[in-house]
């Protein structure tokens, strides 16, 4: 898995989690809907650090509780 697949995985991950839908964490992150699922549907070619921040803000966690998942464990590093 590359680092996008990845951090889609876990953005879906936290949302069933939370029992929350991508509409809520755009509204909760004050950012559009098609920002995350742009990440969820792998068009985001690099999701910035500003975006995922604001999408953290919207699940009320640090970007360490993000990137504190097993899904990051073996990222393939991808040369583009």
């Amino acid at each position: 898995m590359n680092a996008k697949e990845a951090v889609a995985k876990r953005i879906i991950e936290l949302c069933k989690k939370r029992e929350m839908t991508v509409n809520a964490i755009a509204n909760n992150a004050g950012i559009s809907p098609s920002t995350i699922y742009s990440m969820l549907n792998y068009k985001s070619q690099n999701p910035g650090v500003v975006s995922l921040h604001k999408i953290c803000y919207g699940f009320n966690i640090t970007l360490r509780e993000f990137f504190n998942s097993e899904i990051f464990d073996d990222i393939e590093f991808v040369d583009d």
